[in-house]
């Protein structure tokens, strides 16, 4: 069949207002592309539909009888493709997670996800902290001290926390053992501005009196600082495996901070009937469960 369906389409609602003009604004269309749409399904069935007068038009007899045959087949089309749209629509999840966590560990497992789930979209919003969590999220992955106060809540892994630096960085302070702390800039994140004490009470050093503090408000600032060679920062493991893999960052002391902090995943109250956010919550669970 080589009938256009918009063609269909404007000579129902044509056939329903009987005005070129009011099909037009319905449709999006100028009065014209109405017309012409239309003469072309009555060149293609060789009959007329239209009786046009000169500011008017009604339908002929056999244009009566093709819009009783095709209108309730071009309403059962425009039905099935709005209840498709809407299906799809609902198979998009939100998700809400810590832009470091997306970046190093979540996006680089996602490729077999999206292979395996092709008809199920994914809206990612990134937050630097759990404090900015995103009200409109079907499902949050936080990072938190203890267990989040929510409903559904499934631990993921702990975190832990390694002094590096660059490799420059690296050759000069090697040697010098923990009086590279009192000579070089510690760079930290603004949550957790004590970590470097606890690492250094940890690890016994003695008269800990760093030179200089750098607090950044992100995870990837504090990354970039190290790796351009800015001082020492405490990276989180094993989110930051990338960095010491591809040598962007190297451990100076092989001594770790463990502290509480843990990955959680979050199940919000509107998972009823999702049966797409309970399968991408199992695959979560699956995927970066310790």
């Amino acid at each position: 069949m080589q009938t256009p369906i918009r063609g269909l389409r404007s000579f129902c609602v044509a056939s329903k207002c009987l005005s070129f003009k009011h099909a037009a604004s319905q449709l999006f269309l100028t009065p014209s592309a109405v017309s012409h749409q239309i003469k072309q399904l009555e060149a293609q069935l060789d009959t007329s539909l239209f009786k046009r007068g000169t500011r008017t038009i009604e339908l002929t007899s056999a244009g009566k009888q093709f819009y009783q045959a095709i209108q309730p087949i071009i309403h059962q089309l425009e039905s099935t493709i709005t209840e498709f749209t809407q299906k799809q629509q609902n198979q998009t999840i939100v998700i809400s997670l810590p832009e470091f966590f997306a970046s190093e560990l979540f996006v680089p497992s996602l490729s077999l996800w999206s292979e395996n789930n092709p008809t199920i979209n994914l809206q990612l919003e990134t937050v630097k902290s759990s404090s900015e969590q995103s009200q409109s999220a079907d499902l949050s992955i936080v990072l938190a001290n203890g267990k989040p106060n929510a409903n559904i809540v499934h631990e993921l892994f702990p975190i832990r926390y390694a002094p590096a630096c660059n490799k420059k960085l690296y050759k000069k302070l090697k040697n010098t053992g923990f009086e590279a702390l009192k000579s070089t800039p510690l760079i930290l994140h603004s949550s957790r501005p004590w970590s470097w004490h606890q690492w250094a009470d940890k690890v016994g050093v003695d008269d800990f009196d760093p030179k200089q503090i750098i607090q950044f408000d992100s995870m990837f600032g504090v990354a970039r600082a190290a790796q351009q060679g800015m001082g020492i920062a405490l990276v989180p493991l094993p989110m930051s495996k990338t960095w010491f893999s591809e040598q962007l960052l190297v451990k100076l002391f092989d001594e770790e901070l463990n502290t509480n902090d843990k990955y959680f995943l979050i199940q919000h109250e509107n998972m009823d009937n999702r049966p797409e956010l309970t399968l991408f919550a199992e695959w979560v669970k699956d995927t970066f469960v310790a």
